[in-house]
């Protein structure tokens, strides 16, 4: 059978590679005393709350299950938007918000709207390894530019401008980032938002992990930039809805019906069942919950990532949003006897029972030298892994 170069073009999805690994092994370990503990996946130990879930079965019991428009429930896009007014103090008129089937369909829809064959797509090294494939599906390229540890690992005005050339479409921006968990300053964003426009480009921001902000520097929407900004969002994260496979994206008014077009064919609606129970998201005692949660989130950072430090696993960039901590394992390696930080991930999956994410699927720039750990997991299980890692490398 032939398969097309598109589907040859997209590399595997390496964390998902270990992750096998890692479930393999758990089988073999699950009646030791050290089961596998796994800070590989971003993916909240959370669930969605008890008002979410009951709107869901209410949804379901009443016959509420058929085709919703394209761009969403009406209500939920107004939901959207006043949770963009009271969490952020910004303006974003719900025709403007499209509910898709999870932020990957957003990305996909925002790439198939605007990247022609050939065209380039600028973005940082490291980033999220599926968004660049995104890129590539929609027949463009996405370009990797290096970063640095002082630029918090993200993309400056001056790298967008020296980067661009004549197929330059735009940048593909994340911001908390995965897999470093750093925000671009909004200062920053602005001037990397001028560049693009002088240009005739457009700039897309990721910003599934913006609920999960913990320093008021970095936590604002972008859509307080401007109108012409695109951002795409999630109930994954911060709402704690991962399986529910419910996101949005916000795009200018020119490119509403050309994104309802896209979607009406490639996915009718986003779960009708998921759009119902979103609505009690914004709730007050859901929305209380969610913030109990970020403060325990927040918590697990500040007790992990000095843990990590302590042992020679240097994160060179405090995470001021979602639950990541990019550290460099070169000395842990080493004391390990492995090099690099694909080996190393096995390693410490072999000896101590701890699933982790290597840096090969997020760049190339110095990415063997870092490992992924996620804090999504619970504190016990932290303390856990802590005291296996000091076992092993203190």
């Amino acid at each position: 059978m032939k398969i097309s170069t598109r589907a040859q073009r997209i590399e595997p999805f390496y964390v998902m590679e270990v992750a096998k690994a890692a479930q393999a092994l758990a089988r073999e370990v699950a009646d030791t005393r050290e089961p596998m503990v796994f800070l590989n996946i971003g993916e909240p130990d959370f669930t969605a709350p008890p008002l979410v879930q009951e709107a869901a079965q209410r949804a379901i019991q009443s016959g509420a299950t058929q085709y919703t428009p394209s761009l969403g429930l009406e209500p939920l896009r107004e939901r959207i938007s006043g949770w963009y007014a009271q969490r952020f103090g910004v303006d974003v008129p719900a025709r403007r918000i499209v509910v898709t089937a999870g932020a990957s369909a957003a990305l996909q829809l925002a790439c198939l709207a605007l990247i022609d064959a050939g065209d380039e797509i600028l973005m940082p090294d490291p980033s999220y390894p599926c968004n660049r494939h995104f890129v590539s599906a929609a027949e463009g390229k996405a370009v990797l530019i290096p970063t640095t540890a002082a630029e918090r690992f993200q993309l400056s005005a001056d790298k967008v401008r020296a980067a661009w050339n004549a197929q330059t479409r735009g940048v593909l921006l994340a911001s908390p980032s995965n897999p470093t968990g750093t925000s671009i300053a909004p200062d920053e964003l602005r001037r990397i938002h001028a560049v693009v426009q002088e240009r005739g480009g457009v700039t897309i921001v990721d910003e599934i992990y913006l609920g999960l902000g913990y320093d008021d520097a970095f936590a604002q929407t972008a859509l307080a930039i401007d109108e012409n900004l695109i951002s795409i969002n999630s109930f994954s994260k911060y709402f704690n809805m991962t399986g529910w496979r419910l996101g949005w994206m916000v795009v200018p008014d020119a490119l509403v019906p050309v994104v309802e077009r896209l979607a009406q064919n490639l996915f009718i609606c986003a779960s009708t069942v998921s759009q119902h129970a979103a609505l009690a998201c914004f709730e007050q005692g859901s929305i209380a919950e969610y913030e109990r949660r970020r403060a325990e989130f927040k918590a697990r950072r500040d007790y992990f990532i000095p843990q990590l430090q302590a042992l020679g696993l240097d994160v060179p960039v405090q995470p001021d949003g979602a639950f990541y901590a990019w550290a460099d394992c070169t000395h842990a390696a080493h004391k390990l006897g492995v090099q690099g930080s694909w080996d190393f991930a096995y390693e410490l999956m072999r000896r101590a029972h701890i699933a982790i994410t290597p840096g090969r699927d997020f760049g190339v720039a110095d990415t063997q030298r870092f490992v992924r750990f996620s804090t999504a997991s619970s504190m016990a299980q932290l303390q856990e892994a802590v005291a296996r890692l000091r076992a092993l490398l203190g």
